[in-house]
């Protein structure tokens, strides 16, 4: 399993940031999982308009949603 990493600030207050923790079902490795991503990220920005994501990174393992 890997875990996509976002890095998001609030549009309101662009210090104000926090890394948010999406998990992906499958077997994969890093670079598929980057390859996977866009999506995600996509649909995260969507349902969270109040925060802009500046960067992300896939990390193997189950991390828990922060």
């Amino acid at each position: 399993m890997m875990t996509i990493i976002l890095t998001a600030c609030m549009i309101s207050d662009p210090n104000v940031c926090k890394e948010h923790r999406m998990p992906i079902e499958g077997d994969m490795d890093v670079t598929q999982c980057a390859m996977a991503a866009p999506p995600f990220i996509a649909q995260w920005a969507e349902e969270h308009p109040e925060w802009q994501f500046k960067a992300w990174k896939c990390m193997p393992g189950n991390l828990n949603d922060t």
